[in-house]
């Protein structure tokens, strides 16, 4: 990876992904967590201060050093104690069913491995756990979707790999889930961010 990849990204992400707008829809996706719960692509922390009071500590999976560091105040305040347990969503340093519960926020779009990342939470989580998300990814609408495939690459380029045309509610689906909870809209907006817009928030459990 080079020096975009490595230290501008994550800023990009950071302050792009770190939006007010994105607050409750980060809120819902949080909702239900409880106990120990592992988030992939932590990121740098936007998360925080939306845990519900069951939970108890976040181990943290998070590739990016620079993104762990801009976590770093964010974690200090932190009511919830937070552990970086790993650098791979598809390869999960934890033991089986050893997790209550799973969280994963605008970050399946960019796992190189996601079959494998969703996987891995299906084999990690406890009997009767859930994973909350929040995704952007491919659009229903055609004209949008073709926009999506055209500015994929690029995309990915410029962004560490982030995809626009990620089916995500067909991902958890294909992995084994059932969803508890799926809600799907465009984020406001001018239809020209409609390709970056298109967003998918809920829960799912193993089914």
């Amino acid at each position: 990876m080079g020096l975009w990849e490595t230290r501008v990204v994550p800023h990009i992400v950071d302050r792009s992904c770190g939006v007010a707008q994105l607050d409750p829809l980060r809120a819902r996706a949080c909702e239900g967590l409880r106990g120990r719960v592992v988030e992939i692509g932590f990121g740098s922390g936007s998360n925080i201060g939306r845990y519900p009071p069951a939970v108890t500590e976040i181990v943290a999976v998070e590739p990016s050093d620079v993104a762990w560091r801009l976590s770093s105040s964010r974690r200090s305040d932190s009511s919830v104690p937070v552990s970086r347990v790993g650098l791979d969503g598809a390869r999960l340093p934890l033991a089986d069913t050893s997790v209550d519960t799973g969280l994963v926020t605008f970050s399946l779009c960019t796992i190189p491995d996601v079959a494998g990342a969703l996987a891995e939470l299906r084999r990690v989580l406890r009997p009767g756990g859930t994973v909350g998300f929040v995704e952007h990814g491919l659009s229903p609408d055609a004209s949008v979707a073709r926009w999506q495939h055209r500015l994929d690459g690029l995309q990915q380029r410029l962004f560490g790999g982030c995809h626009l045309t990620r089916d995500i509610p067909r991902l958890i689906e294909s992995a084994g889930f059932t969803f508890d909870a799926l809600e799907q809209s465009y984020l406001p907006g001018p239809a020209l961010s409609r390709p970056w817009g298109y967003l998918s928030v809920g829960r799912a459990a193993p089914s």
